[in-house]
């Protein structure tokens, strides 16, 4: 039996992934890849969206793959590649922005957020048209199911409505992906505050541990990170958010249950406590800065790796645009 294919993509928008990146889907890609044909995408053009630097947006294109790698996605096992080196991407989106209506772009949740957030006359028209560029880069690969959170499940009904529009009204082109909402192997929240989702939008990086950062400055981190009054390491996230929170993340990347880590713990200190937690933080990211430096050291090499998966990629995604060029009548 042929393997299910999956596709799943990640956006260049900073120089560094975070730990909650990381234990929330990264690591669930490393795993599918063994029994499935997956490809994986840096979405360059989705991070057009937002003004950067040229300089800084290329560094960050390189950086995203380079972690990848470093964390164990196998080029050898799925297809990673860059969304801009497959020109179908847009050329798809534009096909599927002639069949999505105007109202139906206009309710995505994403987008009436950021455009509340920063007005209308300031937002720009790619942010609209984000989520059928989104679209386009899963229908083209004939994905049958996409891994993401469950605040991209919107953009994946949208997805499969288009397609579905699509082969109803031209040709039977696109199989119509299933949503996989990936539950996080762990929730992890802000060190500096533990009742807040672990994000780069944080108005402090202090509470947020990044897969490169030194192991001096994660120690800082966890050394600094908010606990909770009394001295017992207990599971409790309504009364002991902060210790609930550096329990989950051992447990996530030691495999120890949080039962068996409590009953370690017992009788020791929180300063105790958060130095063990950092300490195996660093024993897993670690290696994964170390590879990242040598990847990035030898650029030629990594553009080498990622030009074999664009290959691939264009392979299958000229296929499916040529099918919809030829049902919609295109010369």
């Amino acid at each position: 039996m042929s393997k299910k294919r999956v596709l799943s993509g990640i956006q260049p928008t900073h120089d560094s992934f975070h730990l909650g990146n990381y234990l929330g889907a990264l690591k669930q890609w490393v795993e599918l890849q063994h029994d499935h044909d997956a490809f994986y995408c840096v979405v360059d053009l989705h991070a057009l969206t937002i003004e950067t630097d040229p300089k800084v947006l290329q560094k960050r294109i390189l950086l995203s793959a380079a972690q990848l790698i470093a964390i164990g996605v196998d080029p050898s096992k799925c297809t990673l590649f860059i969304q801009s080196h497959v020109p179908a991407h847009n050329q798809l989106a534009w096909v599927l922005e002639c069949i999505t209506g105007f109202g139906e772009a206009g309710r995505m949740t994403q987008f009436k957020d950021k455009s509340q957030k920063g007005g209308t006359d300031r937002t720009n028209v790619g942010l609209f048209t984000y989520p059928i560029l989104q679209a386009a880069d899963i229908l083209l690969y004939q994905a049958d199911f996409v891994p993401v959170g469950e605040d991209q499940r919107q953009h994946i009904e949208l997805t499969r409505d288009l397609g579905q529009r699509f082969n109803s009204k031209f040709n039977e082109i696109f199989n119509i992906p299933q949503p996989q909402i990936i539950k996080s192997l762990a929730k992890i929240n802000d060190l500096q505050d533990p009742t807040a989702k672990m994000s780069k939008s944080a108005s402090s990086m202090a509470g947020v541990i990044e897969l490169l950062d030194s192991p001096e400055v994660t120690l800082k981190k966890f050394k600094s990170s908010v606990t909770d009054d009394g001295k017992e390491v207990k599971f409790d996230e309504k009364s002991k958010p902060g210790i609930s929170n550096l329990l989950t993340i051992h447990s996530a990347l030691s495999g120890k249950s949080i039962q068996d880590l409590e009953g370690e713990f017992s009788g020791k200190g929180y300063g105790d406590f958060k130095a063990a937690v950092a300490e195996v933080v660093i024993s897993k990211l670690e290696p994964i800065g170390k590879r990242t430096k040598e990847l990035m050291d030898d650029q030629g090499e990594l553009i080498r790796i990622l030009n074999k998966g664009a290959a691939r990629a264009n392979e299958v995604a000229t296929a499916t645009l040529k099918a919809v060029y030829s049902a919609i009548g295109l010369v």
